[in-house]
């Protein structure tokens, strides 16, 4: 082998290794920023855009519409949130997580029913337009009221999506898109962990 082989050689691996080096400086970086963009927490108390009341229409556990009210909106502290609920639905309902897709209680739920709010009780969506999406996720083609649920552009992971939440408490649901069934054409793709069922009577 020629000197200039051997040097070619060592250039080559010292490239890679500098290649390598940069790519896996990139990923923390990449890391990090992401970490950094994470949603922060839904703070009612503090948010300039929640107002003090809201309009929700009320329902019986077995779906029947009640009627349309004025409510206080809920508002705790993020240690009163803590304490009522599990980790998981706290991260998700007050800090905008993500469930893992088919691990939550009701992606693959068929029973007859209502769906609260874990938060505050706030009738969300009926099984009656509750359908297989094939994502993992709870997905209904309407919320059993629109004045139950609020929607919202969010911009977070550098995606533009429409993000949902309950009307009553702020608590982050999940996501609406436009490749649901028909009537509406909507998937409201939620979180297991935001949702309480409760089966029909």
């Amino acid at each position: 082998m020629f000197e200039s082989d051997l040097d070619r050689d060592g250039s080559s691996v010292r490239l890679r290794r500098r290649e390598f080096l940069l790519a896996s400086a990139s990923a923390v970086a990449g890391m990090v920023l992401w970490t950094l963009r994470k949603p922060r927490l839904v703070k009612a108390t503090t948010s300039k855009e929640l107002p003090q009341e809201v309009t929700i229409v009320q329902f019986s556990d077995s779906g029947k519409r009640l009627k349309k009210v004025r409510v206080p909106l809920v508002v705790k502290t993020e240690d009163e949130w803590r304490r009522e609920l599990s980790p998981n639905s706290f991260d998700i309902t007050r800090h905008a997580g993500t469930e893992i897709a088919y691990t939550g209680n009701y992606w693959n739920l068929h029973e007859k029913g209502l769906y609260r709010c874990i938060c505050c009780e706030n009738a969300l969506f009926s099984s009656d337009t509750k359908f297989d999406s094939g994502t993992g996720w709870p997905s209904f083609w309407a919320p059993i009221a629109p004045e139950n649920i609020r929607t919202k552009r969010d911009t977070t992971f550098g995606m533009v999506r429409t993000s949902v939440s309950c009307t009553e408490c702020a608590a982050h649901l999940g996501h609406v898109f436009d490749d649901g069934p028909e009537p509406t054409h909507l998937r409201y793709c939620m979180n297991s962990a935001s949702l309480r069922f409760v089966a029909a009577i």
